[in-house]
């Protein structure tokens, strides 16, 4: 397993790699620049911050400092907040985006992994029909649409619950966690609904009731370890997504995030802070990818024992 950990984490030095030359010189590529605004800059001001942040050097020259500066964990300053670093702009948003990320990762796994159990009990039937046709529902309705639905429907019509903020007002995160679950809810449900029904036509299951088991028994117990295989593999990509791809979200319901500062550096062209999350959330995504990798092969032995195989014929050849 510490091989295998270690060969994932060599894969992901090039694949992060990629994500910065990528990101960097499309950044550079883009109209306008960090310092173009309504009111004209004088051009000596103009010059005097291209040398302040180096913007004045060659692309090239800008991509090897900017490596440089990377290696060594420094995110750069930011260009439109004069006197905070990219770094302190990440870790001042995270807690707010990650707190939004695990309401909607646990109501996605609860609410999912239930419909997804509920269908594969009766497969073809209406008990299946009705969850599966939900969550397609879900996978299919964005939520930059189901934000808006869902604030006129339960903020503005009933006025059960707040359309903005984020703990100021009781009851203003269930709206965002809500909307940024349900794609992946959606999601959930299909898989535990696959890895149910296969694993519900296993012997042992047909052992367990032969046995005389409740029903309720063989399916928690010795059902959904197996099942929700599927949906732990999930889990890692699903969250470090929540994470990176909450910025509709947190635009919407105005929440103070660090989803709201990606858009916002898109905005005014801030090129560290657009190459810092981009950076950030690259490297979550490798992190709990790698995460669910382990958790999966945790749950299933055949999968540990496989993974063991590949490494030592590797290392006899």
């Amino acid at each position: 397993m510490g091989r295998f950990i270690l060969n994932r984490l060599l894969q992901a030095i090039p694949v992060l790699l990629v994500v910065i030359t990528v990101t960097f010189f499309l950044v550079r590529l883009a109209p306008g620049g960090p310092f173009s605004a309504e009111k004209a800059v004088p051009p000596e001001v103009l010059k005097a911050l291209e040398i302040k942040y180096q913007l004045d050097q060659p692309v090239i020259m800008q991509y090897f400092s900017y490596l440089g500066d990377l290696l060594q964990g420094d995110f750069g300053p930011s260009f439109k907040y004069p006197g905070r670093s990219v770094s302190e702009l990440i870790f001042s948003g995270l807690p707010t985006t990650a707190e939004l990320g695990i309401y909607a990762l646990l109501i996605s796994m609860l609410l999912g992994t239930a419909a997804g159990v509920v269908a594969a009990l009766k497969p073809n039937s209406a008990q299946d029909y009705i969850p599966m046709s939900t969550a397609m529902i879900g996978i299919c309705l964005p939520s930059f649409l189901l934000g808006p639905v869902l604030m006129l429907i339960f903020g503005i019509g009933l006025e059960w619950v707040p359309v903005s903020g984020w703990g100021n007002i009781p009851g203003d995160k269930i709206l965002p966690a809500l909307t940024l679950a349900s794609g992946y809810t959606a999601y959930v449900a299909r898989l535990s609904r696959g890895g149910m029904l296969e694993v519900m036509s296993q012997d042992y299951i047909r052992t367990a009731r032969a046995k005389g088991l409740p029903e309720w028994v063989v399916v928690l117990k010795h059902g959904l370890r197996g099942g929700i295989i599927p949906v732990v593999a999930f889990a890692g990509p699903a969250f470090a997504g929540l994470l990176s791809g909450s910025f509709v979200v947190e635009t919407i319901f105005q929440i103070p995030g660090l989803g709201r500062f990606y858009v916002q550096a898109a905005f005014n062209r801030d090129y560290t802070v657009i190459m810092g999350t981009t950076v950030f959330f690259a490297t979550l995504i490798i992190v709990f990818n790698l995460l669910s990798d382990i958790a999966v092969a945790w749950l299933n032995p055949k999968l540990r024992g496989r993974q063991q195989g590949s490494i030592q014929s590797g290392a006899n050849e």
